[in-house]
């Protein structure tokens, strides 16, 4: 708990009354819709076990709650704990808003992704609640097999359209300004991550991996299958699960949010692993969602206490999962879930190999370039696709030095 003493503390030892009073005063929790009703029990036992009653206060799961956040906890008026993607965390950390949460032996009951999104520059700042990452979907009244590398499944889905079964070899989610996500897995594949890490793991700014040979290969093959109808950016994410819902595609790629939408609409579908562009490892893009701990929280040790010991429990975290369709992040939960609904392990297999999407403040100087030039080689209007690249590449780097 030392840790979450210290993120409390001003420097100053507080008295008996002040300890009292804290320890006592009710912890406000920002959740969204689909966490709010099934975190009610056990905010309630918590009351009943700790004395201390917890507010449970329902806000739009997004960036106005994540900049709410930055801007009220400096005030004093933020929440004491805070659910958020672990994407935000570098912003988090660089405001000084949020403090170490000291999980202790509740670490060896996550997965190794799981943890290392919730640490930035050694320290553990949440608690994951959540997974979610992509896969293959395949429609299997229009393809029965999925091919060993991505350009036969191109070929594949081609076949199949001018079959006239479909009308779309494979959909992935492209416009209007690309989507690195979806694509990542493909790029890594080709030699092409985007950063380097320390010997800790942590993702290192300093070392930009996107350009190079890998870099341009992926480039010259963005042009390729934008060419080839495999990448359109006409098709947004809200497209793209409408078509492939319609049967019109017998290949995509995309995560667990979709499900529903093929489940409602009657497609058969089999979620595998994405096959490589290259010849190098395929590493998707890893979100987790969790809690984080206000470092201004007049009460650090019943938060620690809640968000470890109740919001990491089993079954809170399968009610959750129940609650939101997102795998759980602890791993006993998971392996129940995945007995429940076998999407959850088919999910959960592809990415344990993935990487967690980087978490560091200099992730905002990347999406832009890299959407907006992913974009122009799709549409082949980039003009020498290594040149778009290095520009890209050279535009990243002097954000981030700057």
């Amino acid at each position: 708990m030392a840790g979450a003493l210290g993120a409390c503390s001003s420097g100053d030892t507080p008295d008996a009354e002040e300890q009292t009073s804290a320890s006592t005063q009710p912890l406000t929790v920002w959740v969204d819709a689909n966490r709010a009703e099934e975190l009610k029990e056990i905010a309630t036992q918590f009351e009943a076990d700790k004395g201390v009653a917890i507010k449970l206060v329902q806000k739009e799961y997004g960036d106005v709650m994540k900049e709410d956040f930055v801007k009220q906890v400096p005030t004093g008026k933020g929440p004491d704990v805070i659910i958020g993607g672990h994407d935000w965390l570098g912003q988090f950390v660089q405001n000084g808003v949020v403090a170490p949460v000291e999980l202790g032996d509740k670490a060896e009951e996550f997965p190794e992704v799981a943890l290392r999104a919730m640490t930035y520059e050694g320290t553990t700042y949440g608690l994951p609640v959540s997974l979610e990452n992509i896969a293959l979907l395949r429609n299997t009244a229009l393809a029965d097999s999925t091919p060993a590398t991505w350009d036969e499944l191109v070929a594949k889905g081609q076949e199949v359209v001018a079959s006239g079964a479909a009308a779309y070899p494979v959909l992935v989610p492209s416009g209007p300004e690309s989507d690195p996500y979806h694509l990542y897995p493909l790029q890594t594949s080709l030699g092409a991550p985007l950063f380097g890490t320390d010997d800790e793991g942590n993702y290192d700014p300093t070392q930009l991996l996107i350009g190079g040979a890998g870099g341009n290969e992926f480039a010259a093959k963005l042009v390729e299958w934008g060419s080839a109808g495999a990448l359109n950016t006409n098709v947004t994410g809200d497209i793209a699960r409408d078509e492939f819902a319609a049967g019109k595609a017998p290949y995509m790629l995309s995560g667990p949010w979709n499900l529903p939408a093929f489940d409602e609409a009657g497609i058969d579908y089999a979620i595998e692993a994405i096959p490589p562009a290259g010849t190098e490892p395929l590493t998707p893009f890893v979100g987790v969602q969790g809690f984080f701990i206000s470092a201004k929280s007049q009460n650090a040790l019943a938060a620690n206490e809640f968000v470890v010991n109740y919001l990491g429990r089993e079954d809170v975290q399968l009610d959750l999962f129940a609650a939101g369709g997102r795998p759980p992040a602890l791993t006993s939960a998971f392996e129940v879930a995945s007995e429940q609904d076998p999407s959850v392990a088919a999910f959960g297999e592809v990415g344990l190999a993935g990487v967690p999407m980087p978490n560091i403040p200099e992730m905002g100087a990347v999406w832009n370039y890299w959407g907006a030039t992913e974009a122009a080689l799709i549409n082949n209007t980039a003009g020498d696709p290594a040149t778009a690249w290095a520009d890209m590449t050279a535009k990243i780097q002097a954000d981030i030095t700057g």
